[in-house]
């Protein structure tokens, strides 16, 4: 039995795109398919690198959303403008579903892919499992990376290890200079 995986790797494949843009279609090709994509997409358009950056953009106003209710205002929108049904498909050997027409250019795959992912991911695992990197909310840290916690507790607040490292030694020295 195949489970549907869009709730964990679309949403950790739009973080991956927000935290690195990569430099041109075929790099944005390439991250799909490394976060378990599989799909064959529509020929090509010079357009495709820029109105992919449109969505992740757009997806980048959902992280950023300051309460649950505009978190799912703006994700009930990007899904409305996916404008296509689930439907059954078995393209590369195993039957799965996809939420797109199997027509759709790289832009509008990954905006359903993303959508309807991000709202899995967040009503499966809680609306604060999206966020920023805490460390960036730190004075002078200028990380801005999306942190997707899929962590068993819900307690991640970093993107990674050394961002969890630099801010618990500088919480440490703010400490000291206080005491």
């Amino acid at each position: 039995m195949q489970l549907n995986p869009y709730g964990e790797y679309a949403v950790q494949l739009a973080a991956s795109l927000a935290n690195d843009w990569p430099a041109d279609r075929d790099g944005i090709v390439a991250r799909t398919y490394e976060h378990g994509m599989t799909a064959v997409y529509a020929p090509a358009s010079p357009t495709d690198h820029a109105r992919t950056r449109d969505v992740v953009d757009a997806w980048l106003a959902v992280v950023d959303a300051p309460t649950p209710d505009a978190r799912a205002a703006l994700l009930n929108a990007q899904m409305a403008a996916a404008t296509a049904y689930p439907r059954l498909t078995d393209h590369d050997g195993d039957w799965h579903l996809h939420y797109r027409d199997d027509d759709q250019r790289l832009p509008q795959v990954l905006r359903a892919v993303i959508a309807v992912g991000t709202a899995l991911h967040v009503t499966t695992r809680g609306m604060h499992r999206l966020a920023r990197c805490a460390a960036g909310l730190a004075p002078g840290d200028d990380c801005a990376n999306v942190v997707v916690d899929v962590t068993r507790n819900g307690r991640q607040r970093y993107c990674s290890v050394r961002c969890a490292n630099r801010d618990g030694v500088r919480r440490h020295r703010a400490r000291g200079r206080a005491g």
